[in-house]
This record gives structure tokens, sequence and C-alpha cells, in this order.
């Protein structure tokens, strides 16, 4: 696999519009919340659009996802910082690739829940929130830790394209 200096206008791109869809997500997941409790409690729910834009965002995120998994296998990345320590280029490694796996399953679930009322799909979508949720959290603590401590700026990959 090839290894470029930085990532692509695209991947940054890709990387900051799922970021920002993920946020929405969570921000505004009342309205589809709702919705299913009063499904699941055999009750009507008004329409409301915050359920739709929850439904575009899970198929976004998917389509956004998968289209950053073709360009890092068409494209590959950055090389881990030389001074990063054995572990952590591992556990970098594993937390990149569960990030892709728990969008994606995210995605699936809430839709097979959603369109499919498979109870058990929600319930896994339910379980892999608290997951994304602490690899986000272990994502955004990296970033001062490479800044702080390893004293190498990796968030710089992320926001200026390599040419």
């Amino acid at each position: 696999m090839t290894h470029p200096t930085g990532y692509s206008r695209t991947q940054i791109g890709l990387h900051w519009a799922v970021a920002a869809l993920v946020a929405g997500q969570y921000i505004f997941k009342d309205s589809i919340s709702g919705a299913w409790e009063a499904i699941r409690a055999g009750q009507d729910f008004a329409f409301d659009p915050l359920i739709l834009a929850h439904v575009a965002g899970g198929a976004l995120i998917l389509a956004f996802v998968l289209w950053r998994l073709v360009l890092r296998l068409k494209r590959g990345v950055p090389l881990q910082p030389e001074n990063e320590p054995a572990p952590l280029k591992t556990l970098s490694h594993f937390a990149h690739w569960a990030f892709y796996a728990v969008l994606a399953l995210m995605s699936v679930s809430g839709s097979l829940a959603w369109f499919g009322d498979v109870t058990a799909a929600a319930q896994v979508h339910n379980v892999l929130k608290v997951v994304l949720l602490a690899l986000v959290a272990l994502h955004v603590l990296a970033v001062p830790f490479h800044k702080i401590v390893l004293k190498n700026n990796v968030l710089a990959r992320m926001i200026r394209p390599a040419h």
C-alpha cells in the first residue's frame, strides 16, 4: 500500500462531513427516538422533518464511510508519526478501522430498525451509540496528546491537504 505525505482534499472533506453528520445525529436524535417509542407503544406520531434528517444523515454517513474506505484502499494514508510508541500505533490503527465498522453498522442497524421494524437492530444501534461516543472521545483526546506529549501535529494532516 502506498503512503502519501498527507490526506487528499476529498479525504479531509469526507472526514469533516462525517464528523458534522455524526454530531447532528446525536444532537437531533430526540425526534426519531420519540417516534420509535410511539411506534413500539402502538401509537401514532406526528411528522417531524428531523426524523427524515436522521434517516438521511445515516444514509449519507454510510455513503461517505464507504467512499472513504475506497479512497483509503486506492490512495493510502500517511504513515503514523515516527515518534509514536508502537502500542499507540496499534491502538490508532484499530480505532480507525473500528470507526469505519461502527459507523457502517450504525447506519445498517438504524435502517433495519426503522424500515424493517427489527427490535434487535434498534438494540444494537443503541449499544453502538455508546461505542461510537467512546471512539470519538479517544479520537478527540488524541489531538492534544499528539500536540503536547508527542510534540507532533497530526491534526494538520486533517486540515491541510497534501499536494
